[in-house]
């Protein structure tokens, strides 16, 4: 597995592609398939894969977008980011692996409104066969401030077993390759802070 040491140009968003009514939660890349991985190909630093623009249906009494939100938004990051690596509904089905959230940490830091374009960005901190530790990054699309960030660690899990197992030797080698791509970006400041009422001595 091979990657650019150089910065690459932000890569475009994928597709988003709204699928049929269904019942549930679903993200706008249901039912897209996954890309297909390619090797020699510069790896973004950090990854550009989402831009949505902000709801009506996000948009609560205060008139921005609400908190629960936030966390859907770097849900369906988190889901482009998937289907980058290659994990989407056929690795689901066909081999009964998944990747689920055990820990979220968001920071919300700016107010945005209904109709206003985001753009996310995606850092990969650590991997190991098991666990993925991820930074989400929120900007506004327009002006570049920093809205909001997620911080959020995944555990690789087979399905049927209900317990997290060691990922497919390919798919470890591409987070190998993600994080190798971003081991050269800097650790956000948000990284691990605890929640707490800081008071001076």
């Amino acid at each position: 597995m091979t990657t650019s040491s150089t910065p690459s140009s932000p890569q475009p968003p994928i597709l988003e592609k709204h699928t049929a009514e269904r019942r549930g939660v679903g993200t706008p890349l249901e039912g897209t398939p996954a890309r297909l991985w390619d090797p020699q190909a510069t790896i973004a630093a950090p990854l550009q894969l989402h831009a949505p623009v902000v709801l009506p249906d996000w948009v609560d009494y205060n008139g921005h977008m609400s908190e629960s939100c936030y966390l859907l938004v770097f849900g369906d990051n988190s889901d482009s980011f998937f289907r980058y690596m290659g994990i989407d509904e056929s690795y689901r089905d066909q081999a009964g692996y998944s990747l689920y959230t055990v820990q979220t940490l968001i920071h919300n830091l700016r107010e945005v409104a209904q109709g206003e374009p985001l753009q996310l960005h995606l850092q990969l901190l650590d991997h190991d066969d098991k666990r993925v530790h991820i930074f989400h990054s929120m900007f506004h699309a327009t002006s570049g401030d920093l809205l909001a960030t997620g911080e959020q660690m995944l555990a690789h899990v087979d399905m049927a077993l209900g317990k997290s197992v060691a990922m497919p030797p390919t798919i470890f080698e591409r987070f190998a390759a993600v994080l190798n791509s971003h081991a050269r970006l800097p650790k956000p400041p948000q990284v691990g802070k605890p929640i707490a009422i800081r008071r001076q001595a």
